[in-house]
Protein backbone atom coordinates (compact mmCIF):
# COMPACT_ATOMS: atom_id res chain seq x y z
CA UNK A 1 0.00 0.00 0.00
CA UNK A 2 0.97 3.66 -0.84
CA UNK A 3 1.70 6.22 2.06
CA UNK A 4 -1.18 8.45 3.01
CA UNK A 5 -1.35 11.03 5.54
CA UNK A 6 -3.79 12.54 7.78
CA UNK A 7 -2.97 16.08 8.79
CA UNK A 8 -5.40 17.90 11.42
CA UNK A 9 -5.83 21.37 12.05
CA UNK A 10 -3.89 21.62 15.01
CA UNK A 11 -1.06 20.87 13.06
CA UNK A 12 -0.67 17.44 14.07
CA UNK A 13 0.60 14.82 11.24
CA UNK A 14 -0.29 11.15 10.31
CA UNK A 15 2.00 8.92 8.33
CA UNK A 16 -0.05 6.13 7.08
CA UNK A 17 -1.41 4.17 4.79
CA UNK A 18 -3.70 4.66 2.12
CA UNK A 19 -6.66 2.18 1.14
CA UNK A 20 -9.63 3.40 -0.47
CA UNK A 21 -10.10 5.62 -3.01
CA UNK A 22 -6.97 7.56 -4.42
CA UNK A 23 -8.33 10.89 -3.83
CA UNK A 24 -7.31 13.68 -1.43
CA UNK A 25 -9.90 15.20 0.96
CA UNK A 26 -11.13 17.38 4.00
CA UNK A 27 -13.58 17.28 6.21
CA UNK A 28 -14.55 17.40 9.83
CA UNK A 29 -12.51 14.62 12.11
CA UNK A 30 -15.20 12.79 14.36
CA UNK A 31 -14.60 9.50 16.17
CA UNK A 32 -17.02 6.73 16.79
CA UNK A 33 -16.53 3.74 19.42
CA UNK A 34 -18.45 1.00 17.99
CA UNK A 35 -17.26 -2.12 18.12
CA UNK A 36 -19.75 -3.41 15.29
CA UNK A 37 -21.80 -2.25 12.87
CA UNK A 38 -19.07 -0.36 10.48
CA UNK A 39 -21.63 -0.91 7.72
CA UNK A 40 -23.83 1.09 9.26
CA UNK A 41 -22.02 4.03 10.57
CA UNK A 42 -20.61 4.38 6.88
CA UNK A 43 -23.67 4.45 5.23
CA UNK A 44 -25.52 6.57 7.85
CA UNK A 45 -26.24 10.28 6.28
CA UNK A 46 -25.62 11.73 9.28
CA UNK A 47 -21.97 11.51 8.59
CA UNK A 48 -21.84 13.71 5.75
CA UNK A 49 -18.62 16.11 5.58
CA UNK A 50 -16.94 14.41 7.75
CA UNK A 51 -13.85 12.22 8.51
CA UNK A 52 -14.97 9.16 10.15
CA UNK A 53 -12.49 7.90 12.47
CA UNK A 54 -13.05 4.08 14.19
CA UNK A 55 -11.44 3.42 17.92
CA UNK A 56 -12.32 0.02 17.81
CA UNK A 57 -8.92 -1.15 15.87
CA UNK A 58 -10.01 -4.35 13.23
CA UNK A 59 -12.57 -2.69 10.53
CA UNK A 60 -14.02 -5.07 7.62
CA UNK A 61 -13.43 -8.88 9.21
CA UNK A 62 -17.20 -9.32 8.01
CA UNK A 63 -17.03 -7.77 4.89
CA UNK A 64 -19.63 -5.76 3.06
CA UNK A 65 -22.98 -6.94 3.41
CA UNK A 66 -25.58 -4.28 1.19
CA UNK A 67 -29.05 -5.85 3.25
CA UNK A 68 -27.30 -3.83 6.26
CA UNK A 69 -26.68 -0.39 4.59
CA UNK A 70 -28.50 2.50 6.07
CA UNK A 71 -28.34 5.08 3.30
CA UNK A 72 -26.18 6.51 0.75
CA UNK A 73 -22.38 7.27 2.02
CA UNK A 74 -21.66 10.69 2.19
CA UNK A 75 -18.60 10.65 4.53
CA UNK A 76 -15.28 12.46 3.58
CA UNK A 77 -12.89 9.82 4.76
CA UNK A 78 -12.32 6.85 6.55
CA UNK A 79 -9.21 6.45 9.75
CA UNK A 80 -9.16 2.99 11.29
CA UNK A 81 -5.95 1.12 12.50
CA UNK A 82 -6.02 -1.84 10.44
CA UNK A 83 -8.85 -3.39 8.13
CA UNK A 84 -9.54 -6.88 7.17
CA UNK A 85 -8.81 -7.61 3.06
CA UNK A 86 -9.87 -11.03 3.66
CA UNK A 87 -13.46 -11.08 5.50
CA UNK A 88 -15.17 -14.35 6.84
CA UNK A 89 -18.98 -14.14 6.96
CA UNK A 90 -21.35 -16.37 4.67
CA UNK A 91 -23.22 -12.87 3.79
CA UNK A 92 -20.34 -10.60 3.06
CA UNK A 93 -20.09 -9.72 -0.66
CA UNK A 94 -17.13 -7.91 -0.80
CA UNK A 95 -14.17 -6.13 0.65
CA UNK A 96 -14.46 -2.62 2.64
CA UNK A 97 -11.43 -1.39 0.69
CA UNK A 98 -13.63 -1.64 -2.54
CA UNK A 99 -16.55 -0.33 -0.72
CA UNK A 100 -14.77 2.54 -0.86
CA UNK A 101 -13.24 2.86 -3.78
CA UNK A 102 -16.12 2.43 -5.75
CA UNK A 103 -17.60 5.57 -3.86
CA UNK A 104 -15.13 7.57 -3.89
CA UNK A 105 -14.17 7.78 -0.19
CA UNK A 106 -9.85 7.77 0.63
CA UNK A 107 -9.38 5.41 3.64
CA UNK A 108 -6.26 6.00 5.93
CA UNK A 109 -4.99 2.91 8.14
CA UNK A 110 -1.61 1.81 10.30
CA UNK A 111 -1.80 5.15 12.40
CA UNK A 112 -2.52 4.93 15.96
CA UNK A 113 -5.81 5.49 16.37
CA UNK A 114 -5.72 5.56 20.68
CA UNK A 115 -3.44 8.95 20.38
CA UNK A 116 -5.60 10.40 17.62
CA UNK A 117 -8.95 9.78 19.74
CA UNK A 118 -7.25 11.75 22.76
CA UNK A 119 -6.52 14.50 20.85
CA UNK A 120 -9.86 14.93 20.08
CA UNK A 121 -11.60 14.61 23.41
CA UNK A 122 -9.41 17.04 25.03
CA UNK A 123 -9.23 19.33 22.05
CA UNK A 124 -12.75 18.57 20.14
CA UNK A 125 -13.46 17.78 16.98
CA UNK A 126 -11.34 19.12 13.67
CA UNK A 127 -11.21 20.00 10.30
CA UNK A 128 -8.39 17.38 8.56
CA UNK A 129 -7.16 16.44 5.26
CA UNK A 130 -6.36 12.78 4.07
CA UNK A 131 -3.45 13.48 0.99
CA UNK A 132 -1.49 10.64 -0.93
CA UNK A 133 1.80 13.10 -0.67
CA UNK A 134 3.21 15.00 1.77
CA UNK A 135 1.74 17.84 2.96
CA UNK A 136 2.29 21.18 1.31
CA UNK A 137 1.94 25.20 2.44
CA UNK A 138 -2.03 25.32 0.67
CA UNK A 139 -3.27 22.15 3.23
CA UNK A 140 -3.55 24.02 6.15
CA UNK A 141 -5.80 27.25 5.07
CA UNK A 142 -8.20 24.71 3.28
CA UNK A 143 -8.35 23.55 6.81
CA UNK A 144 -9.21 26.73 8.23
CA UNK A 145 -11.77 27.55 5.31
CA UNK A 146 -13.80 24.48 4.94
CA UNK A 147 -17.02 23.79 7.15
CA UNK A 148 -19.82 21.47 7.14
CA UNK A 149 -22.61 23.11 5.55
CA UNK A 150 -25.96 22.44 3.53
CA UNK A 151 -25.85 18.98 4.04
CA UNK A 152 -29.38 18.11 4.69
CA UNK A 153 -30.61 19.36 1.62
CA UNK A 154 -27.85 16.87 -0.37
CA UNK A 155 -28.65 13.85 1.76
CA UNK A 156 -32.25 13.73 1.89
CA UNK A 157 -34.62 12.39 -0.39
CA UNK A 158 -35.72 14.34 -3.75
CA UNK A 159 -39.61 13.19 -4.09
CA UNK A 160 -41.46 11.56 -2.06
CA UNK A 161 -42.30 8.06 -1.95
CA UNK A 162 -44.77 5.57 -0.14
CA UNK A 163 -43.94 2.72 1.90
CA UNK A 164 -46.75 0.22 2.81
CA UNK A 165 -46.88 -1.41 5.96
CA UNK A 166 -46.30 -4.89 6.96
CA UNK A 167 -49.43 -6.72 7.19
CA UNK A 168 -52.60 -4.40 8.01
CA UNK A 169 -51.89 -0.40 7.97
CA UNK A 170 -52.93 0.65 11.26
CA UNK A 171 -51.82 4.15 10.66
CA UNK A 172 -50.29 6.21 8.01
CA UNK A 173 -46.96 8.31 9.04
CA UNK A 174 -45.07 11.27 6.84
CA UNK A 175 -41.96 10.99 7.82
CA UNK A 176 -39.93 14.08 7.12
CA UNK A 177 -36.57 13.29 5.63
CA UNK A 178 -33.36 15.17 7.06
CA UNK A 179 -30.33 12.39 5.88
CA UNK A 180 -33.20 9.17 7.08
CA UNK A 181 -31.60 6.37 7.91
CA UNK A 182 -33.52 3.13 6.73
CA UNK A 183 -34.18 1.40 10.13
CA UNK A 184 -36.29 4.17 11.11
CA UNK A 185 -38.51 3.43 7.81
CA UNK A 186 -38.38 -0.29 8.72
CA UNK A 187 -39.30 -0.17 12.62
CA UNK A 188 -42.75 2.41 11.05
CA UNK A 189 -43.62 0.05 8.75
CA UNK A 190 -43.21 -3.47 11.02
CA UNK A 191 -45.73 -1.54 13.40
CA UNK A 192 -48.34 -1.06 10.88
CA UNK A 193 -47.69 1.94 9.34
CA UNK A 194 -48.17 2.79 5.69
CA UNK A 195 -45.10 5.69 5.78
CA UNK A 196 -45.02 8.64 3.12
CA UNK A 197 -41.03 10.05 3.19
CA UNK A 198 -40.94 13.33 2.28
CA UNK A 199 -37.73 15.69 1.35
CA UNK A 200 -36.75 17.86 3.85
CA UNK A 201 -38.18 20.83 1.90
CA UNK A 202 -42.31 20.32 2.19
CA UNK A 203 -44.05 22.50 3.41
CA UNK A 204 -46.01 22.13 6.44
CA UNK A 205 -49.27 22.92 4.56
CA UNK A 206 -48.16 20.22 1.94
CA UNK A 207 -47.39 17.33 4.72
CA UNK A 208 -51.01 18.18 6.84
CA UNK A 209 -52.90 17.70 3.16
CA UNK A 210 -51.66 14.52 3.19
CA UNK A 211 -53.97 14.00 6.23
CA UNK A 212 -51.43 11.49 8.42
CA UNK A 213 -52.17 10.37 11.36
CA UNK A 214 -48.44 11.33 12.88
CA UNK A 215 -45.08 13.12 11.39
CA UNK A 216 -41.79 11.66 11.73
CA UNK A 217 -38.93 13.74 12.05
CA UNK A 218 -35.41 11.67 11.13
CA UNK A 219 -31.63 11.83 11.96
CA UNK A 220 -29.72 13.88 9.73
CA UNK A 221 -25.71 15.64 9.03
CA UNK A 222 -24.78 19.47 10.02
CA UNK A 223 -25.59 22.49 12.22
CA UNK A 224 -29.54 21.97 13.29
CA UNK A 225 -29.97 26.05 13.38
CA UNK A 226 -28.97 26.07 9.94
CA UNK A 227 -31.78 24.71 8.67
CA UNK A 228 -34.40 27.80 9.33
CA UNK A 229 -36.44 26.39 6.68
CA UNK A 230 -37.57 23.42 7.98
CA UNK A 231 -37.74 25.00 11.42
CA UNK A 232 -40.35 27.16 10.45
CA UNK A 233 -42.42 24.25 9.10
CA UNK A 234 -42.24 22.33 11.63
CA UNK A 235 -43.92 25.55 13.73
CA UNK A 236 -46.95 25.25 11.49
CA UNK A 237 -47.11 21.06 12.43
CA UNK A 238 -46.72 21.30 16.30
CA UNK A 239 -50.05 20.55 17.85
CA UNK A 240 -52.06 19.96 14.45
CA UNK A 241 -50.82 16.01 14.66
CA UNK A 242 -48.93 13.55 16.89
CA UNK A 243 -44.87 14.58 15.87
CA UNK A 244 -41.75 11.83 16.92
CA UNK A 245 -38.44 13.53 16.73
CA UNK A 246 -35.46 11.26 16.52
CA UNK A 247 -31.30 12.85 16.59
CA UNK A 248 -31.53 15.73 14.16
CA UNK A 249 -35.34 15.60 14.08
CA UNK A 250 -35.03 15.91 18.09
CA UNK A 251 -32.98 19.42 17.65
CA UNK A 252 -35.00 21.09 14.96
CA UNK A 253 -38.09 20.26 16.86
CA UNK A 254 -36.87 22.17 19.91
CA UNK A 255 -35.25 24.94 18.05
CA UNK A 256 -39.27 25.66 16.47
CA UNK A 257 -40.45 25.49 20.01
CA UNK A 258 -38.33 28.26 21.07
CA UNK A 259 -35.01 26.14 22.32
CA UNK A 260 -31.54 26.65 21.72
CA UNK A 261 -28.79 23.80 20.90
CA UNK A 262 -25.05 24.00 21.09
CA UNK A 263 -22.02 22.37 19.44
CA UNK A 264 -20.38 19.24 21.88
CA UNK A 265 -16.37 19.09 22.39
CA UNK A 266 -16.36 15.91 20.86
CA UNK A 267 -19.88 14.70 19.97
CA UNK A 268 -21.48 11.35 21.25
CA UNK A 269 -20.90 8.71 18.78
CA UNK A 270 -21.20 4.92 18.74
CA UNK A 271 -23.72 2.20 20.02
CA UNK A 272 -22.72 2.60 24.25
CA UNK A 273 -24.10 5.56 25.00
CA UNK A 274 -25.62 5.65 28.74
CA UNK A 275 -28.88 7.42 29.04
CA UNK A 276 -31.03 7.90 32.29
CA UNK A 277 -34.44 8.66 32.63
CA UNK A 278 -35.21 12.30 34.66
CA UNK A 279 -37.40 10.13 37.15
CA UNK A 280 -34.16 7.91 37.96
CA UNK A 281 -35.72 4.61 37.25
CA UNK A 282 -33.75 3.22 34.39
CA UNK A 283 -30.44 4.09 32.30
CA UNK A 284 -30.48 2.99 28.58
CA UNK A 285 -27.55 2.25 26.55
CA UNK A 286 -28.13 3.64 23.16
CA UNK A 287 -26.84 4.06 19.67
CA UNK A 288 -25.89 7.61 18.99
CA UNK A 289 -24.80 10.12 15.99
CA UNK A 290 -24.15 13.45 17.02
CA UNK A 291 -22.32 16.55 17.39
CA UNK A 292 -24.84 19.19 18.50
CA UNK A 293 -27.44 18.83 21.60
CA UNK A 294 -30.30 20.67 22.87
CA UNK A 295 -29.61 23.14 25.48
CA UNK A 296 -32.17 22.13 28.44
CA UNK A 297 -32.60 25.31 30.24
CA UNK A 298 -33.70 27.39 27.03
CA UNK A 299 -36.91 24.73 27.39
CA UNK A 300 -37.96 25.85 30.58
CA UNK A 301 -41.54 26.36 30.58
CA UNK A 302 -41.91 25.34 27.12
CA UNK A 303 -41.37 21.25 27.47
CA UNK A 304 -39.92 18.39 29.82
CA UNK A 305 -37.02 16.54 29.94
CA UNK A 306 -36.90 13.28 29.63
CA UNK A 307 -34.00 11.70 29.30
CA UNK A 308 -30.35 13.32 29.93
CA UNK A 309 -27.13 11.72 29.05
CA UNK A 310 -25.57 9.76 31.97
CA UNK A 311 -21.50 11.11 31.09
CA UNK A 312 -22.03 14.49 30.61
CA UNK A 313 -25.48 15.45 31.62
CA UNK A 314 -26.74 16.95 28.22
CA UNK A 315 -30.11 16.55 27.10
CA UNK A 316 -31.49 13.18 25.75
CA UNK A 317 -35.34 13.65 25.19
CA UNK A 318 -37.77 16.13 25.42
CA UNK A 319 -41.87 16.01 25.42
CA UNK A 320 -44.16 18.91 25.04
CA UNK A 321 -47.52 18.45 27.30
CA UNK A 322 -50.13 19.40 25.20
CA UNK A 323 -48.68 19.85 22.27
CA UNK A 324 -48.57 15.85 21.50
CA UNK A 325 -45.18 15.54 20.42
CA UNK A 326 -41.56 14.40 21.69
CA UNK A 327 -38.14 13.70 20.55
CA UNK A 328 -35.03 12.39 21.61
CA UNK A 329 -31.33 12.48 20.89
CA UNK A 330 -30.67 9.05 20.52
CA UNK A 331 -31.74 6.18 17.72
CA UNK A 332 -34.34 3.88 19.57
CA UNK A 333 -33.99 2.16 15.89
CA UNK A 334 -30.54 1.40 16.95
CA UNK A 335 -29.37 -0.69 13.72
CA UNK A 336 -26.15 -1.43 14.25
CA UNK A 337 -26.76 -1.16 18.30
CA UNK A 338 -28.68 -1.85 21.56
CA UNK A 339 -32.65 -2.42 21.36
CA UNK A 340 -33.43 -1.00 24.65
CA UNK A 341 -35.78 2.00 23.49
CA UNK A 342 -37.14 0.56 20.75
CA UNK A 343 -40.67 0.74 23.18
CA UNK A 344 -40.79 4.83 22.20
CA UNK A 345 -41.92 3.58 18.42
CA UNK A 346 -44.66 2.02 20.43
CA UNK A 347 -45.12 5.67 22.13
CA UNK A 348 -45.70 7.25 19.22
CA UNK A 349 -48.28 4.62 17.73
CA UNK A 350 -50.24 5.13 21.37
CA UNK A 351 -49.66 8.73 20.41
CA UNK A 352 -51.73 8.15 16.99
CA UNK A 353 -54.20 6.20 18.46
CA UNK A 354 -55.24 9.19 21.39
CA UNK A 355 -53.19 8.27 24.03
CA UNK A 356 -50.68 10.58 25.25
Amino acid sequence: MDKAYLVLQNGAVFEGKAFGAETDSVGELVFTTGVVGYLETLTDPSYAGQIITQTYPLIGNYGVIPEDFEGDTTAMGYVVREWCDRPSNFRSQGRIDDFLRERGIPGLCGIDTRHLTRILREEGVMNAAILHSPPDDTVAQRLRDYAVRDVVAACSCRERSVHPAAGETKYRVALMDYGAKQNILRELCARGCEVTVLPYDTTAEDVLALNPDGVMLSNGPGDPAENAFCIEQLKGLVGRLPIFGICLGHQLLALAMGGKTMKLKYGHRGANQPVSDTEGRHTYITSQNHGYAVVSESLEGIGRVLFTNANDGTCEGVEYPGKRCFSVQFHPEACSGPLDTEFLFDRFLSMMGGGK
